[in-house]
């Protein structure tokens, strides 16, 4: 018999073990290249996290600076501790799961539960400055003229003028006050400014609106006005019509002597009669938009007939994709045909082109009046304009795109299930039908149904293909937005968040309806991966 080693020697022994091997990690620690490479691996990420920082800070987003401060500490303490190997490899996926997913989600429910959008984009204190710079129209009388000339900036214009008084020269754009900047200039005459662009005189005539439109501001402080143009090579100094009181909270129209409160309900300032200045701010408006988007029957009832399409689309596209690929696996899956590596190539030929692509092609094949499919046929078929055609032809347009998928995955799943299955099924005089429907079937769905529910998901909010195709038209008629037949509700968002220009902005509203989004595709998976389980137990 063996000698046994007592449990007290050991353990004597592990902890002699793991001594030396603290040992040799404190010397890698200390002289080991990869110790070196984690230095300067994490110096970079450092110097990144601080810009971030320091930037987040500077433009007074005190929230996203602190929130990096606590992960830039958080990494550092996991990168340079002896405790935390597991972490070591799982932090940079948690990063990136934080950054492109948590955060994405968490903001899009902070804005779900604001009035942000049209005319309600900035902070408070940054209106307020936009309301006054904006109504600097009035000139100061006797101001003296500053040679001027118009520059431009990262696409945004701006002047440059010689001070009078400090014969220097300045520049700066309307989001920037004007500042003293290197450059050359003689008597009135400016040849050179550094870090601008100077418009050329023969190009002003055509921006002669923006130009005179354009208003820099003279420093931070509202009160010394702004530098104006109308003639694009003098400036003056102009003040805002209407002043701000921040004990009171008010804006005062000096021409006409309104007053206008601040309301922080709606995020105007509003005076008696109702009537607002156009430029306003974010506030919390709480269920607001929710209220909005499913009590409004502008918003509502084109939302439940989306959300029904939306479903019948997915679950269809999810059907048809996999019968499809699954019916030519199983062809391709025989060996007694030849050339099958050829088939395969081809048939995967549809899914290395780009999907917006095939959209944009499909869109001109389809086309009412010239695209190649009625051409061919010789008919007028509204495969785009039809309500009931559209959706048909969306589904089928998505076939096309999504079937190489499905023909992929099961191919790789059909060559894991045992040959003896099948064999011990057609000995006992199963059909091929039989045989499908009782071996390979549910072999097939026990390790592709988590990858069905994500296509189900996938194809829930896929846009590429509604937006590029036809844009989710034919527009119903009967719906006061600009919502189509064949609109999934990710694209109907889409349009109610003003990006198309059919609508006024409205985030706000959007962020709740993408939430809501978010909570049937999260409702929706988990049932759907918990089914999946209960079947694998079978």
């Amino acid at each position: 018999m063996s000698q046994m080693i007592k449990p007290s020697e050991a353990s004597k022994k592990r902890a002699a073990q793991r001594v030396e091997r603290a040992k040799l990690d404190s010397s890698a620690t200390k002289w080991g290249a990869g110790f070196i490479t984690k230095l300067v691996l994490m110096g970079i990420v450092n110097a990144l996290g601080i810009f971030i920082i320091f930037t987040a800070f500077g433009v007074g987003s005190l929230t996203l600076g602190s929130l990096m401060v606590v992960l830039l500490l958080a990494l550092d303490w996991v990168y340079f501790s002896r405790r935390t190997l597991a972490l070591k490899y799982l932090a940079p996926g948690l990063v990136f799961l934080l950054i492109f997913q948590a955060f994405v989600i968490v903001y899009t429910a902070y804005i779900a539960f604001t009035n942000y959008g049209h005319q309600h984009t900035l902070d408070k204190q940054t209106a307020i400055e936009s309301i006054l710079l904006q109504n600097s129209s009035q000139r100061v009388e006797n101001s003296p003229q500053y040679p001027l000339a118009v520059v431009e900036k990262d696409g945004e214009l701006g002047f440059a003028v010689i001070d009078p008084e400090e014969k220097v020269l300045k520049a700066g754009t309307e989001k920037e006050q004007l500042s003293e900047v290197a450059g050359k200039f003689s008597g009135t005459q400016i040849t050179e400014v550094s870090g601008y662009t100077l418009v050329p005189l023969s190009e002003l005539g055509a921006r002669q609106d923006e130009v005179t439109q354009l208003r820099v501001p003279i420093s931070n402080d509202p009160d010394e006005g702004a530098i104006g143009t109308q003639t694009g090579t003098v400036g003056y100094q102009f003040i805002s019509t209407v002043k701000y009181d921040a004990d009171a909270d008010t804006m005062t129209d000096l021409s006409t002597g309104t007053v206008f409160t601040a309301n922080e309900e709606t995020g105007f300032f509003e005076a008696e009669d109702g009537s607002t200045i156009n430029v306003g701010w974010r506030v919390v408006v709480g269920f607001d938009n929710f209220v909005r988007g499913f009590g409004d029957s502008r918003y509502a009832q084109p939302f439940f007939q989306v959300l029904v399409w939306n479903v019948i689309f997915a679950f269809m596209s999810v059907v048809t994709t996999f019968l499809l690929g699954m019916a030519l696996a199983i062809v391709l899956n025989d060996e007694r045909l030849k050339g099958r590596k050829i088939y395969r190539t081809l048939l995967l030929l549809p899914y290395a082109f780009p999907s917006f692509m095939t959209a944009f092609l499909f869109a001109g094949l389809m086309n009412r009046s010239y695209g190649f499919f009625n051409q061919m046929l010789g008919l007028e078929i509204p495969w785009l304009t039809d309500p009931t055609m559209a959706k048909v032809s969306v589904i089928l347009v998505n076939l096309w795109m999504g079937f190489p998928y499905m023909f992929l995955i099961v191919t790789g799943a059909l060559q894991a299930i045992p040959g003896e299955l099948t064999e011990a099924a057609k000995i006992d005089g199963a059909t091929s039908f039989q045989v499908w429907r009782n071996v390979t079937l549910p072999q097939l769905m026990i390790s592709l149904t988590p990858l069905l529910i994500a296509s189900f998901a996938f194809n829930f909010n896929n846009f590429n293909l509604i937006y590029m195709l036809n844009g989710g038209g034919p527009r119903m008629s009967d719906a006061s937005v600009p919502v189509g037949h064949t609109d999934i509700l990710i694209s109907m968002v889409y349009k109610i968040a003003g990006l198309t220009g059919e609508a006024a902005p409205n985030y706000g509203l959007a962020a709740a309806m993408s939430l809501v989004i978010f909570l049937i595709v999260g409702s929706v998976s988990l049932y759907s991966f918990k089914k999946s389980k209960s079947m694998e137990a079978l």
